[in-house]
């Protein structure tokens, strides 16, 4: 009989939230010739660019809605384009500007679906959807959608600069209730107030102003131990996580838990000296944070489960979107 460890690492290693991302370093290899323009920071697999302006940096980045969400659950799908883009500048230290979006939607109750659930996102989280384009003539059953969002940021977190040594901090917000029904997510952002949410997002840029740590990725479609595998991919390192340690609300399994989609969650790498600070931050905030694992100095990212401890992924052998820091590379 395979044990929960066995289990959960062969759901993480197959599951599309995770396969899906392979395909991204070929698109980043024939691009990378156009970096030469722009006085942007490299980028190592972060959430958004970092563009230096005045005392800070400029935020930019862009998320797709899938097909299936959008086909099955329009509203949702529209309000999940602005949460997640939300997510991708608050994850980088940043605090949000403006949105604008791309809409392809041919049959008019899909595309007012679509268009109440952005509304829904944009005053949720007070931010302004700032113009877009509209392809009115597609497909009933090929819609698409894409948001891109600008932010602003005093001091940015990065993904690829988790030192070895650092802890590894998951911060999650258990006050919720599971999400679409087309992904597997876990919505912590339904029945609370929009100055709720923000306070909560606002633990990000707290902690990369006060320089508690450089390093936090957020919790995408790859799910918990996939976001925190990349975080490593990116930043050359591995990491060894304790299952044990991993906060769940009560009614979702383990297995089922890890491939979430968070409404709310990030991995951060933490200087140990600062991640007591950084646990009671969160907690102040109403979010449940605990250190999961630490970061290792080799490219394995283990899983430890009563006593025993199995390779996830070798991030030396195998890729998972091929992104990935060398010391000695040009960066800031």
């Amino acid at each position: 009989m395979r044990s929960e460890i066995d289990e959960i690492i062969e759901r993480v290693r197959n599951y599309e939230g995770v396969l899906r991302k392979r395909p991204i370093q070929n698109v980043v290899r024939a691009l990378s010739c156009t970096q030469v323009y722009g006085k942007q920071l490299p980028s190592y697999g972060d959430d958004a660019a970092v563009i230096p302006w005045g005392d800070g940096f400029l935020l930019l980045a862009a998320d797709g809605m899938m097909t299936g969400l959008l086909l099955h659950e329009p509203y949702a799908a529209g309000k999940a384009s602005i949460m997640v883009t939300v997510n991708d500048i608050y994850s980088m230290g940043g605090r949000p500007l403006g949105l604008v979006n791309v809409l392809a939607c041919g049959e008019d109750e899909q595309l007012a679906g679509i268009v109440e659930g952005i509304a829904k996102g944009c005053m949720k989280l007070k931010v302004p959807m700032l113009g877009g384009h509209l392809h009115p003539d597609a497909p009933k059953d090929q819609p698409s959608l894409s948001v891109a969002i600008l932010g602003w940021a005093k001091k940015v977190l990065r993904s690829h600069l988790a030192e070895e040594g650092d802890d590894l901090i998951l911060a999650v917000d258990l006050d919720g209730r599971p999400g679409c029904r087309s992904v597997v997510s876990w919505d912590a952002n339904s029945g609370k107030t929009s100055e709720q949410i923000l306070d909560r997002l606002d633990a990000m840029p707290r902690i990369a102003e006060s320089e508690l740590s450089v390093a936090a990725k957020d919790v995408s479609n790859a799910g918990i131990l996939g976001t925190a595998a990349v975080m490593m991919e990116n930043s050359g390192k591995g990491a060894v996580i304790h299952l044990d340690r991993i906060p769940r609300p009560d009614a979702v399994s383990l297995a089922d838990w890890l491939l979430c989609f968070q409404s709310f969650g990030f991995v951060l790498a933490v200087p140990p000296r600062n991640t007591d600070t950084v646990l009671d931050l969160f907690k102040a905030k109403g979010v449940t944070a605990d250190k999961v694992g630490r970061v290792t100095g080799d490219s394995k990212v283990r899983l430890i489960q009563g006593g025993r401890s199995v390779t996830l992924f070798d991030l030396d052998r195998e890729a998972i979107t091929g992104i990935r820091y060398r010391p000695g590379a040009k960066d800031s």
